[in-house]
């Protein structure tokens, strides 16, 4: 069984008000991203697929990957102009090198095929090797999860106006996390789906927010929760990095 994770890190993070993108942003020392990938290069994931910015790819590449030594970290590919289209790009490199393999016997004699896909925030550093774990051992049962958590408080779906609409039953929600792992046939078949009907999506106003709702429009997969931790969490403005030193 081969597993490949794809890390997202070609986001701008706007909401963190920094000239310098969230993931690049220094943590007790070092870079958000060290410790995304430092989780992953711990774990038993087989290899990495990082995504980012095609004007970061040198950087990442020496700053981070070299710097740090990171083995696993096998490829960095561009991203797109949405979480989206990065996660296509990645999907579509594990494909590129599978067809390269079928076509080229130099490349697939030692070529092994990617079963379960990995698809992880570069701006969550806080996945451990533990939490990998569980998805993958219920990726392989389910064939597609996601990690996350029962929420803590009451939730609200709110009108258009702004007024409680409803409320929903709080032991039946789960605020979702990251890694989200498939079976990799489905969820790259999912996405290359997605990407025909992009704009039949967008003209019903329907915003693709995460891999599993890819999954769930598009293959017959129910996809399993898996438990995660609160502290799994997606740095996203200024004081979720003040909460990630305490946790560090």
């Amino acid at each position: 069984m081969k597993t490949t994770a794809i890390v997202l890190a070609a986001g701008q993070g706007k909401r963190m008000g920094s000239d310098v993108a969230k993931q690049y942003l220094l943590l007790c020392g070092k870079p958000v991203l060290y410790y995304t990938l430092k989780n992953f290069e711990d774990s038993q994931v087989d290899e990495v697929i990082l995504v980012t910015a095609a004007d970061q790819i040198e950087y990442c590449q020496k700053e981070i990957v070299d710097a740090f030594g990171f083995t696993k970290v096998k490829q960095i590919v561009a991203g797109g102009k949405e979480r989206y289209h990065s996660v296509a790009n990645g999907l579509r490199a594990i494909a590129k090198r599978e067809n390269c393999a079928k076509a080229n016997s130099a490349c697939s004699e030692n070529y092994v095929k990617t079963d379960y896909v990995l698809i992880h925030d570069g701006a969550r550093p806080f996945a451990t090797p533990e939490i990998i774990a569980r998805g993958i051992e219920a990726v392989q049962i389910h064939k597609a999860c996601v990690i996350g958590m029962p929420v803590k408080d009451t939730i609200k779906i709110s009108d258009i106006d702004g007024f409680a609409e409803q409320t929903p039953n709080r032991n039946l929600v789960w605020q979702i996390q990251t890694p989200q792992i498939f079976a990799f046939d489905l969820i790259h078949n999912a996405y290359e789906e997605l990407l025909l009907k992009e704009e039949e999506l967008k003209q019903q106003g329907i915003a693709v927010t995460d891999d599993a709702m890819v999954a769930e429009l598009f293959s017959d997969k129910k996809v399993k929760l898996v438990e995660g931790s609160y502290e799994n969490m997606k740095l996203t403005t200024p004081e979720d990095l003040k909460i990630a030193e305490c946790f560090l």
